[in-house]
């Protein structure tokens, strides 16, 4: 079996995973969400075998498929990778599917005999299995629970300094204006605690790389439902980067009307989330190599 087989090529890919995506949220649950449901073990972020973190979409579904399936370990690996370690997926275990797009070049013939080159994508997937599903593995791929402290108020704003974003005060809302390239917060005394003001400022960075000198996001050349699409990016960018800065994706407080916004985008189009999820992971990239994340040595200085 090869890492790379198509374990869905009858199937549509893309329309299964967003059947999983909407009735999560039918249930009003995001999955996004839910590794911070309970104790947090290990890294939070879902790793290949050889610790590299998974990106866009595959994050959130493996985060689901561990939340789902009470799964531990952070990691997870192909049937023939648990071979080469010397280990074997147990009996009558089935993976998750992971998802990648490719590029390749089709050659047609034209009208007049010669020859055209069109490029284009494709989406495969593959089989993965997580480290708890597996016999054999080596002890790292099983982390011991710990008590991992969350990033500290101040070492946040010292994140988010150097991301260079112009942030003001505002009396009830939190936002991001694009024709100022600003983002508006409440002060910290008007959220629960400082971890949800973390969070909300989180959400509003991501929506600042939509901004043209940063990543440049325009949604509304793919999407007629752009502004839920946005928020829906946002979100899943403010999960994926909560795990990296040791804070939980704590913002939505109108769960019931962006859910129902969320839903009528991903019925409309089967792709929406891929999309979505995808233009997250750029804009968490953008943050990231402007600011990277703290360390514990960081932290602690």
């Amino acid at each position: 079996m090869s890492d790379t087989h198509c374990v869905g090529h009858r199937r549509d890919i893309a329309a299964d995973i967003t059947a999983k995506i909407l009735a999560s949220l039918n249930a009003g649950v995001m999955p996004w969400h839910r590794p911070w449901d309970g104790a947090r073990t290990g890294p939070a972020l879902p790793r290949r075998a050889n610790g590299e973190i998974y990106r866009g979409v595959n994050t959130i579904m493996l985060w689901y498929a561990s939340a789902a399936r009470g799964y531990a370990s952070p990691y997870w690996v192909t049937f023939n990778q648990a071979i080469k370690l010397g280990a074997r997926v147990r009996k009558g275990e089935r993976g998750e599917i992971v998802v990648y797009y490719g590029s390749a070049h089709r050659t047609a013939l034209t009208a007049e005999g010669g020859e055209t080159e069109t490029a284009f994508r494709f989406l495969k997937s593959y089989a993965a299995f997580n480290a708890d599903q597996v016999e054999g593995l080596p002890e790292r791929f099983y982390p011991k629970p710990t008590d991992e402290a969350r990033l500290p108020i101040a070492a946040h704003e010292q994140w988010f300094a150097k991301l260079e974003i112009t942030r003001i005060m505002t009396r009830d809302l939190a936002c991001y204006i694009p024709s100022r390239d600003v983002i508006g917060m409440p002060p910290l005394a008007a959220f629960d605690d400082a971890e949800a003001y973390a969070a909300t400022l989180n959400h509003e960075a991501v929506h600042a790389t939509a901004a043209p000198h940063r990543v440049g996001r325009d949604l509304s050349k793919r999407f007629k439902e752009a502004i839920a699409a946005e928020e829906l990016v946002a979100e899943i960018g403010a999960a994926i980067l909560g795990a990296h800065l040791r804070l939980p994706p704590d913002h939505i407080f109108d769960h019931a009307a962006y859910i129902e916004n969320w839903m009528s985008l991903l019925q409309s189009d089967k792709r929406a989330f891929f999309h979505a999820a995808a233009q997250a992971q750029l804009a968490v990239d953008w943050l990231l190599a402007k600011s990277p994340a703290p360390d514990e040595t960081d932290v602690q200085a």
